[in-house]
C-alpha cells in the first residue's frame, strides 16, 4: 500500500487541475441565464467563492463545492488538503461552516480499500477540526481519484463579504504565502525536500477560519481565497467585480522560500501557463520583473490564503486578526486605486 503514488493516477493535482480561466469563461458565456430569486444574495455574477441565499433577516445560507485529483501521494494528507480547501470558500464569504457532504470518485480496480479509507479519514479529521459533521455524500467508480466536499455555512446577510465589494483606496492583505503549486510540481519531479513537503502540508491544511472574524469588521469590504487561478487571477476577479484597478508590490508578497528556489530553477505547473494565457492581457508587469516572478503570481494555490480588501486605517486590525489566528506571514501586498479593472505589478 505504501508504494502506491496517488499523483501518478492524475494528469493534474489539487487546484492546478481547474479548467483554465479563458476556457471556463467561454463555457459560462454559453450557459443560459439562470433564475435569480431576490433571496439569492450571491450567485455567478462575479465568480465569487460560494452562493449565498438569504433565509431570514439574520441568517443566510452559504453553499459551495470543491473537489480535485491528488496533489500529494499520502492518502490521508490528500483528504485533509481537499477538505480544507473546500471549507475555505465558506470562510471567504465571512461564514461559519455547519456541515459537509463528501464527494468521492475512486478507481476501485486500482486503489486498495484501505487507501480510500485513509483519504476519507483525512477529510473527516479536518471537518472535525472545523466543528462540522460529514452528513452524507455521493461516490462513483472513476478512472482518477477525486475527493472533495459540498460545504454549507451560515452568515448574517449584512456581513457577507463578496469579492465585488472593494472600495477605491483599499489596501490588499494576503493571509498565506504563495508557492504551493510550485512545491507540488517539485514533488512530482522528486525534487521537493522533506522540510518543503512539511511546509506544503502545513499551509494547505490550515483552515481559513479567520474569515469569520474578519466578517465582523465593517472596514473589510471584500474577501476571497486564492486558489487555482493564482493571486493574479483571483485579484482580477475583485477588480472586475468592484470596478477598480489593482497595484501589487512583488517585494511585499509573502513567498515560500523553497518554492522560490524551485521556480528560479525552472519548475512550475502547467496551470500557471494556462492562467497567464487566460488573463495575462489584463496584467502589466513592471520592467525588470522576471519570468519566475510571473510564475509566482499565477501559481495555482491549493487551499491558499484569504485575500482581503479593507480600508487603510483597518489594516493593522486585520493583520492582528490574522496573526492571532496563526497566520504569521500575512502581509499588506498592495492597494486598489480608482481606474480601469486590471493589475499592475511593480518590483517594490
Amino acid at each position: 500500500m505504501d508504494d502506491i503514488k496517488l499523483t501518478s493516477f492524475s494528469h493534474g493535482g489539487g487546484c492546478g487541475c481547474k479548467i483554465a480561466p479563458a476556457v471556463l469563461s467561454q463555457i459560462l458565456a454559453a450557459t443560459p441565464a439562470a433564475l435569480i430569486p431576490p433571496q439569492l444574495l450571491v450567485g455567478t455574477e462575479s465568480s465569487d467563492d460560494a452562493a449565498v441565499y438569504k433565509l431570514n433577516d439574520s441568517q443566510a445560507l452559504v453553499a459551495t463545492t470543491d473537489f480535485f485529483t491528488p496533489i500529494v501521494d499520502d492518502p490521508r494528507d490528500f483528504g485533509r488538503i481537499a477538505a480544507t480547501n473546500a471549507i475555505s470558500d465558506i470562510y471567504a464569504m465571512g461564514g461559519t461552516p455547519i456541515l459537509a457532504l463528501a464527494l468521492v470518485g475512486m478507481p476501485l480496480d486500482k486503489l486498495p480499500l484501505p487507501v480510500i479509507e485513509r483519504i476519507l479519514s483525512g477529510g473527516a479529521s479536518v471537518c472535525a477540526e472545523a466543528g462540522i459533521p460529514i452528513a452524507g455524500g455521493h461516490s462513483i467508480d472513476v478512472l482518477e481519484p477525486i475527493y472533495g466536499l459540498v460545504a454549507l455555512g451560515l452568515v448574517h446577510p449584512d456581513k457577507v463579504k463578496k469579492n465585488s465589494g472593494a472600495k477605491a483606496g483599499d489596501v490588499l492583505i494576503l493571509g498565506k504565502p504563495l508557492g504551493v503549486g510550485i512545491l507540488s510540481a517539485a514533488l512530482k519531479k522528486g525534487r521537493l525536500s522533506a522540510e518543503g513537503y512539511g511546509r506544503m502540508i502545513a499551509y494547505t491544511t490550515q483552515l481559513n477560519r479567520v474569515g469569520t472574524r474578519l466578517a465582523e469588521l465593517p472596514a473589510v469590504h471584500a474577501m476571497t481565497d486564492v486558489t487555482g487561478f493564482g493571486l493574479a487571477g483571483h485579484l482580477l476577479e475583485i477588480c472586475r467585480g468592484s470596478g477598480l484597478a489593482a497595484h501589487v508590490r512583488f517585494a511585499a508578497l509573502p513567498l515560500i522560500a523553497e518554492a522560490v528556489e524551485h521556480v528560479q530553477a525552472g519548475i512550475a505547473t502547467g496551470a500557471s501557463n494556462r492562467n497567464w494565457a487566460g488573463y495575462g492581457h489584463e496584467v502589466a508587469l513592471e520592467a525588470g520583473l522576471e519570468e519566475w516572478q510571473q510564475k509566482l503570481i499565477t501559481d495555482p494555490q491549493t487551499s491558499g490564503g484569504l485575500l482581503v480588501s479593507c480600508a487603510p486605517e483597518a489594516a493593522a486590525e486585520v493583520l492582528a486578526a490574522f496573526r492571532d489566528a496563526g497566520f504569521g506571514e500575512a502581509a499588506v501586498i498592495g492597494e486598489l486605486p480608482p481606474g480601469t479593472p486590471g493589475l499592475t505589478v511593480s518590483a517594490r
